[in-house]
């Protein structure tokens, strides 16, 4: 049975019922801590449309996506909450059908400060058995998100990460930061939870080579359940120009490919969902909500070549 026409569906393609699903589009159109650009609210839908324009072949596989397996896009979140703790508590109940461990979910935001109610409804996931302590978080982004507060409020998407320490997570493993304040800085180095690769420490040309294999190397080396949130802002702003805070120097399209296939291929990680966030669909341009697409499309890829 097709849900919806096939324009409305993650890549285009046919879709079977929720029931038979093995990997879930979920779609957060959350806008509300922005403080630069905005739009957000808008990128989810953006990154589906632009993803009927993604090639269905992706090397890890032997044949094109789907690939033998049935992917479901869901209705958004509703959005509805008149204040931003009303919102996040309905953020957390539209996600927990979704991490029973039966389906692989693929969270389309939406603004980062999603984050830590993502986490609330992780933690019902049967491989965490409730202790999110279990749990590393890689983060790919170009902000630490590290803030207690940012102007008076402690949800805000710069304090994104914080919160989900907050809520419990166990490690944090942090990739492409380079826009930070002291205060973060100082968290990062006094905090054990809490490991950062700079863009500096791998993209620096003195740095050479051999700081990005070590970067692969630590991803290889993760053990147990793994949640990636991937804020699209990590990748350099030239192939996002339209996220709310584009920063140079950030990681190249192919970069990204190789830290999603290393951390799939990890032999010790169960990579048990992911998350895209900050997607904002250019007016003048298709580029930010197509390169969205395309990290979407792989991290689907490289799930499905775990199985």
């Amino acid at each position: 049975m097709t849900v919806g026409p096939i324009g409305d569906n993650f890549l285009g393609l046919e879709e079977s019922t929720k029931e038979g699903a093995d990997i879930a589009i979920l779609s957060l159109p959350y806008e509300l801590t922005v403080s630069y650009g905005q739009g957000t609210e808008n990128g989810p839908a953006a990154c589906i449309e632009a993803s009927a324009q993604v090639e269905l072949n992706d090397s890890l596989l032997s044949q094109d996506l789907p690939a033998g397996r049935a992917i479901f896009t869901a209705e958004p979140w509703d959005g509805e909450g008149g204040s931003l703790k009303a919102q996040l508590k309905g953020i957390e109940k539209y996600l927990v059908e979704w991490t029973t461990g039966q389906i692989f979910p693929v969270v389309l935001g939406g603004e980062h400060g999603s984050l830590p109610a993502i986490m609330r409804a992780l933690s019902k996931h049967p491989t965490l058995a409730g202790d999110l302590g279990r749990l590393t978080v890689v983060q790919i982004d170009a902000h630490a998100d590290l803030r207690d507060e940012l102007e008076g409020d402690n949800y805000s998407h710069a304090c994104a990460a914080r919160r989900a320490l907050d809520e419990g997570v166990g490690n944090l493993l942090q990739i492409g930061v380079r826009a930070f304040s002291k205060e973060e800085e100082e968290f990062i180095e006094s905090d054990d939870r809490v490991t950062t690769w700079f863009a500096r420490d791998f993209l620096a040309p003195s740095v050479g080579e051999g700081a990005w294999n070590n970067l692969l190397a630590e991803i290889s080396s993760l053990t147990g359940p793994v949640w990636l949130t991937f804020d699209i802002d990590g990748l350099d702003g030239s192939l996002v120009p339209h996220t709310g805070t584009p920063v140079p120097g950030g990681l190249a399209h192919w970069q990204a490919v190789e830290v999603i296939e290393t951390l799939f291929a990890a032999p010790l990680v169960e990579v048990i969902g992911a998350d895209i966030a900050e997607i904002v669909a250019g007016k003048d341009s298709n580029l930010t909500q197509f390169t969205a697409a395309m990290i979407a499309t792989k991290i689907v890829a490289a799930h499905i070549a775990t199985l």
